[in-house]
């Protein structure tokens, strides 16, 4: 089969950086590859065309069109063509887009064309309780209803997506996928004694994930456990709701003088260093508030790491709540913090939580699993169709 994503972002040094969407699409293109498929990744927003190899992957850059009044309909149609040429020259035969911002309403593509789920600007403007703008809310419903197919990454964003659209679409539940580490990436034998002390946080600083929680939960654990050490990476990004330019800087005024002391932020982590990042923490914490079925917690489940998350809708999907993880509510900064402490001084709770962990991914969310059922879903669509 000859697969195609069209996307905004895709972890790559040519074409910048990229969040869980692009890593999800990286791990799953991989997998694609690996059963012998074809993949090509279409990459919107760059600053020039062109076309490279990602290994075994083709990626296609394409430059948005500049035009005033008229930007998001030229390059529309230019994607469209591109794509549509594709069709013919390369036999595409289905090509899978995200919800966000609805990257292919208005187009008419020449294969199959599936939209997956990984939240839309609406999805998360409604977890936040914010307003949502108009035309993005018009364009993502005008790319759902004109789909030929529909995936969703957890039961909970399909069901939250259709009352927020006003649509009853049907959704197929694929989880996010992911490449899992050699078992030697972690060694229980260190694991069995006191380590370091150390709590990471991964992902964008951006507040729908609950980063401005984390100093007021961390100020809590410092008094629970003074040798605690708190590791932040990612993007710092400006905040919407203050429009402040760094939202680092807020959650830095949030942290006890004493907390503060204990806290290291390295910024963002290369796609290539991220495995080594994991390795440093004793447990991984995720105080998000919006999501749709995280890359960043199945990366650190994955690594075998004890996780203490958010426990709001998609997070019993990725995560059983006293076996393979703890979830506790981000705003409950005492009891958040406790959960951290009790991980941190029991080594085998910690050990408990993250054999289960990576037993879990093994079992329901390893690319190779994610690769096959969308493979098989990919050809239910092609052969009801025709």
């Amino acid at each position: 089969m000859n697969i195609g994503f069209l996307t905004s972002e895709y972890p790559h040094n040519i074409t910048g950086s990229s969040g869980g969407i692009g890593t999800s699409i990286k791990n799953l293109a991989n997998a694609f590859t690996e059963l012998n498929h074809q993949v090509t990744v279409y990459v919107i927003g760059q600053a020039v065309d062109n076309e490279f190899s990602d290994g075994p992957i083709k990626i296609v850059q394409i430059k948005n069109v500049k035009f005033k009044g008229l930007s998001w309909f030229l390059t529309r149609k230019k994607i469209q063509k591109i794509i549509n040429e594709h069709v013919v020259e390369r036999n595409l035969d289905i090509v899978e887009a995200h919800d966000w911002t609805g990257l292919t309403a208005f187009m008419k593509l020449k294969c199959y064309l599936l939209i997956k789920l990984h939240g839309s600007d609406a999805y998360f403007c409604h977890l936040e309780k914010r307003p949502v703008k108009l035309w993005n809310y018009f364009l993502e419903k005008k790319a759902l209803g004109s789909a030929d197919a529909h995936i969703s990454v957890s039961t909970f964003t399909a069901k939250t997506t259709n009352k927020i659209f006003k649509q009853n679409l049907e959704y197929k539940i694929i989880p996010n996928g992911i490449r899992l580490p050699e078992q030697k990436a972690f060694d229980r034998q260190i694991d069995e004694i006191q380590l370091n002390q150390k709590i990471l946080y991964v992902g964008t600083l951006i507040r729908k994930k609950g980063v401005l929680e984390l100093p007021l939960i961390f100020n809590e654990l410092i008094k629970l456990n003074k040798s605690a050490e708190l590791i932040i990476a990612g993007n710092d990004t400006l905040d919407i709701k203050t429009g402040s330019k760094s939202t680092w800087d807020l959650m830095k005024s949030l942290f006890s003088p004493e907390a503060l002391k204990r806290v290291f932020y390295s910024g963002r982590v290369p796609y290539e260093r991220i495995e080594e990042i994991y390795r440093t923490a004793d447990v991984c914490v995720f105080p998000s508030y919006a999501e749709a079925f995280p890359v960043s917690w199945l990366e650190a489940m994955a690594m075998g790491k004890a996780v203490v998350a958010s426990d709001i809708g998609w997070a019993h999907e990725v995560i059983d709540d006293g076996i393979s993880g703890i979830l506790c509510s981000p705003a409950d900064h005492k009891k958040f913090a406790s959960n951290i402490a009790d991980v941190l001084s029991d080594s085998k709770l910690r050990i408990y939580l993250g054999d289960n962990a990576r037993s879990r991914v093994e079992k329901n969310f390893s690319a190779e699993i994610i690769a096959e059922k969308t493979i098989d879903f990919y050809k239910s669509v092609i052969d009801h169709r025709e």
